[in-house]
């Protein structure tokens, strides 16, 4: 049965970083926009910053619509699933912030996630405080083993300077701008502070 709790503490904590990927789900306000839903992984690159808020890396990919859909209206929905132990699905509903390169907030930020503070292709940290934070049974939820971090995007986004990972997102399409037509990351990408 499911349960509403209050903060992100003791076995709720515990059980959303042992996860090895977790899915992002946002959407914009007009109601013909895209809903998106991302998954994400990546060791090291989700933080539970306090018992309200949690944090992520964005790093660089094929579009930028969780930033676009936040920018604009801040709802977002974190879904992490037991894919071993005991079945559980927790999610967290808030409100989500991009932080941007060039923000003051980075530098101490990026500190939280200190298996990931040098990994290539970083756009943005979304930082998500909490409205709601639920679990559920998970019952349906299959089995899957975990075998091991695929290194394609740092494999990838590690052989560019970080000039050159700009500009790569200055040719995507939907970076800077969402499928709805959106702002998403500023560009050009501010670059990394020193």
């Amino acid at each position: 049965m499911g349960k509403i709790h209050e903060r992100i503490d003791g076995r709720l904590r515990s059980f959303i970083e042992a996860q090895k990927v977790f899915f992002v789900a946002t959407a914009p306000l007009s109601g013909d926009g895209h809903v998106n839903l991302s998954p994400k992984g990546l060791a090291g690159s989700l933080a539970v910053l306090d018992e309200q808020t949690v944090a992520y890396l964005d790093f660089g990919g094929s579009g930028a619509e969780t930033v676009a859909h936040v920018r604009e209206n801040g709802r977002i929905t974190l879904m992490w699933c037991a894919f071993d132990g005991p079945p559980n699905i927790v999610r967290v509903h808030g409100r989500g912030e991009p932080i941007f390169r060039d923000d003051p907030r980075w530098l101490d930020l990026i500190g939280h996630f200190p298996e990931q503070a040098d990994a290539p292709g970083p756009r943005a940290i979304i930082v998500v405080a909490a409205e709601r934070i639920s679990d559920s049974c998970g019952y349906s939820v299959p089995f899957m083993e975990y075998r091991e971090e695929r290194t394609l995007h740092s494999d990838y986004f590690g052989r560019k300077t970080d000039e050159e990972f700009a500009a790569y997102c200055e040719k995507k399409d939907h970076v800077g701008v969402s499928l709805d037509g959106l702002p998403a990351l500023p560009l050009p990408l501010p670059p990394l502070p020193a």
